[in-house]
């Protein structure tokens, strides 16, 4: 049946809305005024989202962003403080004897396929809010919906949103022009950054970049970001081994589409007086784009 109702969506609608394919006629919205969805059913059933309006400026001070960097098994996490709260992203969850997470972001739809075990267990805690999209939505009710205790705070890439035509690349700012909340590279009208998250989130090929996005949103001050490597990438993750290790197709981004970004991302939270820390000595990226300083340092001086 479900490849029936794909097969009607293809040949009902233009190829620009074809990210919709898998989720028509299951799921059912409506946005609220800011742009975000604030309602949703999936498969007759309601969905109960975090609104993200009160989650603006919610919180404050500083977060640890736990990357997967192979620079991570370096990290003494015992200095870390209890009052900070942490953000994981994708297999950071291998951290979870060490330190409390209260929020994560997977965006991966990959990463929800390849590594299920990571998945029930992060749904399974009623503490966390996970950012996601619909389609990772749609994986967690389909496979894990008896698991699920977190809250779920949708997100969406701003060029493709739910029931709405895909934005090229190119095209992002003729099409969001009249969106004040979004920041773009003066040379790449392909680089955006959005302090908006309810305008979407835009993608650079890392769910850092992501992270990033929402974290101001948050409200937080000070960024903390331990595994960002960008470097190594045949390397294992800092969970991994040589056997069980997943690709990385960041490799042929790196210069092209994330340093860009994450030179975006600095101008703009600095500008918002968001201070980012990288705890990754021998990351790729520049200290002219994020601070470094080692983890052990930060903590001694606190």
């Amino acid at each position: 049946m479900g490849s029936l109702f794909k097969q009607i969506y293809r040949y009902t609608h233009p190829r620009t809305f074809r990210h919709n394919e898998n989720l028509w006629p299951w799921v059912k919205i409506r946005r609220a005024e800011s742009g975000d969805i604030c309602v949703l059913q999936y498969k007759g059933k309601s969905v109960p989202l975090v609104d993200l309006n009160s989650l603006r400026n919610s919180m404050q001070g500083e977060v640890l962003l736990t990357a997967t960097g192979p620079s991570t098994r370096e990290i003494n996490f015992s200095l870390l403080p209890e009052h900070i709260p942490v953000m994981g992203v994708n297999g950071a969850w291998h951290l979870s004897d060490r330190i409390t997470f209260s929020l994560y972001t997977i965006v991966d739809m990959g990463f929800f396929d390849k590594r299920p075990e990571i998945i029930r267990a992060i749904i399974s805690q009623s503490g966390i809010i996970l950012f996601t999209t619909m389609h990772g939505i749609a994986k967690i009710l389909d496979r894990y919906a008896e698991d699920l205790q977190c809250r779920l705070a949708l997100v969406e890439d701003g060029c493709y949103k739910i029931y709405q035509p895909k934005v090229a690349q190119g095209a992002i700012r003729q099409t969001y022009q009249h969106i004040d909340s979004l920041r773009y590279d003066p040379q790449r009208p392909d680089v955006c950054f959005s302090t908006d998250i309810r305008q979407g989130i835009f993608d650079a090929g890392t769910v850092v970049y992501w992270a990033l996005q929402i974290l101001a949103w948050l409200g937080f001050k000070t960024i903390l970001i331990s595994g960002l490597d960008m470097t190594n990438f045949s390397q294992p993750r800092f969970y991994e081994t040589q056997q069980n290790q997943l690709p990385s197709y960041l490799a042929t981004k790196v210069e092209s589409l994330v340093m860009p970004s994450f030179a975006l991302a600095a101008s703009v939270l600095q500008q918002s007086q968001i201070r980012v820390i990288n705890f990754s000595p021998k990351s790729a990226v520049p200290e002219t784009i994020f601070e470094k300083v080692s983890f052990n340092e930060y903590f001694k001086n606190e």
